[in-house]
């Protein structure tokens, strides 16, 4: 059932994890630090993750087919990697609402330019086994996101308030994650490989129906599918503490990083649709749950299912295009898919910073809920089709 991870993933593993180290220090913390120390609003705080995200993703698609076409991976790794590790601290020098908009809108540019290439890399090193080796690469990353928050608590521990210095303190992993990029490689090119026309009016022609309907249902639940920022104001609202609003998604992502290995295994043995379509019906239970609940104790189920239920589908999303997808086309269909829902995020975020602003924070879970419930049915429809071969 288990099989060897290759070398090079666990390096990317390892990448991601010091980058999710880093980011997640801030993840949680932003959205505190901007409603909290910097006034901002809900809409704020929903247009600026929306920006942000819709910055990442357009640039999913465009070095995605760029890496396609120059058929190299890992310089754009390189790159990606190191440029969001620039930007992180900025606003701890120059604390102000423009500021954050402005380094976490750079970061994702970096995010954009490395994160097709990656996954297209992930699936080159694969071997009938994609659904393991990205929910290994989702698991490295979401522990990450366990330590990271943790350490940024530890230091608010320490020092109450002071937001700005967990800004500092990113600079410490981003450089971990930088020197294990220089260590990444490319698969060398099978001997007789023929070059093929790399763009996207090409691969849109030879892309298999099965990935048309996905991507279009997927675009279509980014919509219902708002930052993870407004789980955590959530927490927050019911808690009234900080520390356990940030302790809740740290939480989250605990169960993430523990399910996403086998549940990507399971993804290989039993398909990649029925474990997705599985993880869109617990994100539909969770949402009813947020859209309701005013009680702690019942936060913390619900984050343990929402670990599941991203556990079940982030991965799983990516190895299943990938089946689909020969290899000199991947970085093209995970950059165009990206770039797609991140479109929807963009419109969701900050369609459910306004439903909260407007009319309280049940309206926009539960929207989401209903919505995540029609896609998950829509989906068990799409036919599928036989995997496309490198």
């Amino acid at each position: 059932m288990f099989k060897k991870i290759p070398k090079q993933v666990f390096i990317l593993g390892m990448v991601s994890f010091f980058t999710d180290f880093a980011s997640e220090m801030l993840y949680p913390v932003t959205p505190i630090f901007l409603t909290a120390a910097l006034g901002a609003s809900m809409a704020v705080v929903g247009t600026i993750e929306g920006i942000a995200e819709i910055t990442a993703g357009i640039l999913k698609g465009y070095f995605g087919a760029l890496s396609d076409k120059l058929q190299k991976r890992s310089i754009f790794v390189v790159i990606g990697y190191g440029f969001s590790a620039l930007v992180k601290p900025l606003p701890g020098f120059f604390p102000n609402i423009f500021t954050v908009l402005f380094s976490r809108t750079t970061d994702r540019i970096g995010k954009g330019v490395r994160t097709a290439p990656r996954d297209a890399l992930l699936a080159s090193y694969a071997n009938g086994n994609t659904g393991a080796i990205f929910g290994f690469h989702r698991s490295m990353d979401t522990l990450g996101a366990v330590v990271g928050p943790l350490v940024a608590l530890i230091l608010l521990s320490f020092y109450p308030g002071q937001y700005t210095l967990i800004f500092f303190a990113v600079i410490v992993p981003s450089i971990f994650s930088i020197g294990f990029t220089l260590l990444v490689k490319d698969r060398p090119v099978k001997t007789g490989e023929v070059k093929r026309d790399r763009n996207y009016k090409t691969f849109w022609k030879t892309a298999p129906k099965e990935y048309k309907h996905l991507i279009v249902l997927l675009t279509l639940f980014s919509i219902v599918n708002s930052s993870d920022v407004f789980l955590i104001l959530k927490s927050l609202d019911v808690a009234k503490s900080d520390t356990t609003a940030i302790l809740s998604y740290v939480f989250y992502n605990f169960i993430y990083a523990i399910f996403s290995y086998p549940l990507g295994i399971l993804a290989d043995k039993f398909g990649k649709k029925k474990v997705f379509i599985s993880g869109l019906l617990v994100f539909s239970i969770v949402y009813f749950g947020f859209a309701f609940n005013s009680e702690l104790m019942y936060i913390w189920i619900l984050f343990a299912f929402y670990g599941i239920y991203t556990a079940a589908t982030e991965g799983t999303t990516k190895a299943w295009v990938s089946d689909l997808i020969p290899d000199h086309f991947r970085a093209s269909a995970i950059g165009l898919m990206t770039t797609l829902m991140s479109f929807g995020l963009l419109l969701g975020s900050i369609i459910a910073g306004f439903l909260w602003d407007q009319f309280g924070s049940h309206v926009p879970f539960l929207l989401s809920a209903v919505v995540s419930l029609i896609i998950a049915v829509l989906l068990f429809f799409v036919k599928e089709e036989n995997p496309s071969r490198d």
